[in-house]
């Protein structure tokens, strides 16, 4: 068995790791911060989505980079950004430096969802796809389950400890940065600049079955010349499809009930403090399982189906989380509901959008292709992100109404997977490239 893909994958997939850890560790110094500068609702949801706003910026420009320079000394600079971010964080005691520090670790989160999938699904042969490019979605999920659990025991540490919180991830980072100098360049970026026999020895090692064939199909997919738009008009149907698929993974919710896990169970009648941080690491714990679960499946079932089973189990606990805190009957078992969505979402959404994306767009504009579905999927969460405090906090029923916008947002979603998505699964990317009319 060939384990050389796979172990490449993983390594490029700690970035995620980085990613996953840097998005939720914020859900335990979020009210530290907001006491430690005085935030009304308003500032305090933008000091959270600062990262985010860096997330957008990091998406919308990583694949200008990745594609002059190479994905690889692209992932090496992202490293040192969250190594960076992690200590600026840490020690600063100023807000805007603070806010400066979020933004800029969420350039290398933004970034590393562009060229982290776009790199293991060019490494990836076609029938390991979907799982290889998966394992960048369950270092995300480790990673919020990591920052959860992290969050959960460095609390007690008294007023600094929102500080090391956010401090710890310098460790991965640096780990991260070392690793990189094991994996190769993308075989496919170096048929972009004609450097064939490396490709061709990359494609030896990673298993490939007809190397001949797939050269040449990459170098025919490449025929119309590197200065395309992705905004051109026979990108339409992948422009769609990456666009509503990554804003509808936002609008399930996810981030805002991630970063802010520990104030909801509040919400519902948690006891504040540890156990409310305790709750958080059962969300974490669901994410980490259905991932798996997914990862088992999704070559075998496909991403439609698993995005029409997910989006339907959403749709029914996000429904019951609203009438619950519509009822004011929450408590414990606001906890099992939140599980449950978690558990709907990371067998579909979560591990399918990150795979999907970096599919169904051709060579010549994978990486841009990979960095319009990321920049969507941040600025949503942008926006999820900045108004949820705010309306949370300007009436009691605010949790009701949020939960009812993601429950209907859900059941569009259904509708998209179901009518409009088309199946990815075992096909090569210049096949889907066929399958989809673009010439």
């Amino acid at each position: 068995m060939n384990t050389y893909p796979l172990r490449i994958a993983l390594i490029a997939s700690l970035g995620g790791f980085l990613f996953g850890f840097d998005t939720a560790v914020i859900s335990g110094a979020e009210q530290a911060i907001q006491q430690l500068w005085n935030l009304d609702g308003f500032v305090h949801g933008f000091t959270i989505a600062s990262g985010l706003i860096g997330t957008v910026a990091g998406a919308m420009i990583a694949g200008i980079p990745a594609q002059k320079y190479g994905r690889k000394k692209v992932l090496v600079v992202i490293g040192i950004l969250f190594l960076l971010a992690a200590v600026g964080c840490a020690l600063t005691h100023v807000w805007i430096l603070f806010v400066l520090g979020r933004m800029a670790g969420g350039v290398a989160v933004g970034a590393s969802s562009v060229v982290g999938p776009t790199y293991i699904a060019e490494i990836s042969p076609a029938d390991k796809r979907g799982r290889l490019v998966a394992t960048f979605q369950l270092n995300i999920v480790l990673g919020i389950l990591i920052a959860f659990l992290s969050n959960y025991l460095l609390v007690g540490l008294g007023d600094n400890a929102w500080r090391w919180m956010l401090g710890v991830q310098a460790f991965p980072a640096l780990v991260y940065i070392l690793l990189l100098n094991q994996i190769p360049e993308s075989p496919r970026w170096l048929i972009i600049q004609g450097r064939h026999e490396e490709a061709k020895k990359i494609f030896e090692r990673t298993g490939e079955k007809d190397i001949t064939k797939e050269m040449n199909d990459i170098l025919q997919s490449l025929h119309t010349g590197k200065s395309e738009s992705v905004f051109s008009k026979k990108f339409r149907k992948p422009v769609i499809f990456a666009v509503l698929l990554a804003m509808f993974n936002q609008l399930s919710g996810i981030n805002a009930i991630l970063y802010f896990a520990p104030r909801i169970f509040e919400m519902a009648g948690v006891p504040a403090g540890a156990v409310a941080f305790q709750q958080a690491i059962y969300v974490g714990a669901a994410n980490v399982i259905f991932t798996l679960i997914a990862m088992s499946v999704i070559d075998k079932f496909g991403r439609k189906t698993l995005l029409i089973i997910g989006s339907a189990g959403m749709v029914v606990f996000l429904g019951l989380t609203a009438y619950v805190f519509g009822s004011g009957t929450g408590g414990e078992f606001v906890k099992w509901l939140l599980v449950g969505f978690i558990a709907f979402f990371a067998f579909s959404q979560g591990a399918v959008i990150w795979v999907f994306i970096s599919e169904i767009f051709p060579n010549s504009v994978r990486s841009q292709g990979q960095a319009l579905g990321s920049s969507t999927h941040w600025i949503m969460d942008v926006i999820i992100t900045w108004t949820f405090p705010v309306i949370v906090s300007a009436s009691s029923s605010g949790g009701y109404y949020s939960f009812v916008f993601y429950t209907v947002m859900m059941l569009l979603c259904l509708l998209f997977a179901w009518k409009v998505l088309p199946e990815t699964k075992g096909r090569s990317l210049e096949d889907i490239q066929k399958d989809l009319g673009i010439e």
